[in-house]
């Protein structure tokens, strides 16, 4: 076992994902003395500024922060003379230059929410739930100057069913099935005793970055589809869809296969209200649950046809 002590480690990592991480370092023998992370932005209607997940944790247990918007060495130049040992990312949102990744004696890792080489890129864990996968975990990479490229030193397999999982609940077991494998692979790796092996990379696919816009229902895919998109876009960027001129966030709902055939024209239309709001889709229906009409409370799909009653025949758009 390496003298903990003198492991010089810098954290990189800017969201949830990234404190969740972080927060395992802390209270374990691989503290990091510095955090980088992004710099402040503003967020919400009033564009209030607001400091990342990791930023605020760092601060909260006296750690040393930087926010560089370019970053280069001068970022992590050492407050002693002492040079870091190792560095560590997190969901950090930048790709770190391979001047950076080589500093450290010990390399730069990197933990990842999916089975590399599965779902590179910076929404792994939306893509997951999008597709509708039926297994996923977490990878710990010797990062290289491509995104999510470098070999693999170690991953481990997610053991629950996620096929009904909102984003929130994969997301913190993802970053806590991570942390904790992170620090059962840093004294093994600081010891050379971990191999590398390198990822498949004929089998690589990709996540984009998730955009508000995404989260606008098209209701001629499928209503498996609509059902999973609605899980991976909880809470942001949320799945909404338009009544008229009246924004509707669609909360809870579930796909129903129907043997009814429709007319492609049709998808949107609403069938019944029943004990929902049943659309018909590109493929099977779909019951709405719960819903957010725009500057209005969430609702039940009973409470919203109390008020809208002529919507039963029309089209959700």
């Amino acid at each position: 076992m390496p003298d903990n002590q003198k492991l010089k480690i810098a954290f990189f990592g800017t969201s949830e994902f990234a404190s969740i991480i972080l927060q395992k370092l802390i209270n374990s023998p691989y503290k990091p003395s510095l955090v980088i992370t992004q710099p402040d932005k503003p967020a919400g209607r009033k564009r209030k500024i607001t400091f990342p997940p990791a930023k605020i944790l760092a601060q909260r247990h006296n750690i040393l922060v930087e926010q560089p918007l370019n970053l280069d060495s001068s970022s992590l130049d050492a407050p002693d003379s002492e040079p870091y040992a190792l560095f560590i990312v997190a969901a950090y949102g930048q790709i770190i230059p391979k001047g950076i990744l080589e500093m450290p004696k010990y390399g730069t890792l990197n933990v990842h929410p999916s089975l590399l080489p599965r779902w590179r890129g910076p929404s792994p864990i939306h893509y997951t739930l999008l597709n509708g996968d039926k297994r996923t975990g977490v990878t710990i990479i010797l990062i290289d100057e491509d995104a999510d490229h470098g070999p693999i030193i170690a991953a481990e397999e997610l053991q629950r069913d996620i096929s009904n999982m909102k984003y929130p609940e994969l997301h913190d077991m993802l970053a806590d099935l991570g942390s904790v494998l992170l620090i059962r692979v840093i004294p093994d790796w600081i010891l050379g005793k971990l191999k590398t092996i390198e990822q498949d990379h004929e089998k690589a696919t990709y996540s984009k970055k998730i955009k508000k816009g995404n989260g606008h229902i098209n209701w001629s895919e499928s209503a498996l589809q609509i059902e999973r998109m609605i899980r991976a876009f909880t809470p942001w960027p949320g799945s909404f869809t338009f009544f008229g001129n009246l924004r509707i966030k669609i909360l809870t709902g579930h796909a129903n296969n129907s043997s009814l055939k429709f007319r492609p024209e049709e998808a949107g239309k609403i069938l019944s209200n029943g004990v929902g709001i049943v659309v018909q889709t590109g493929s099977g229906v779909f019951t709405i649950e719960k819903l957010q009409p725009e500057s209005k409370q969430n609702m039940s799909a009973k409470e919203f046809l109390n008020g809208y009653p002529r919507i039963i025949g029309a089209k959700l758009n």
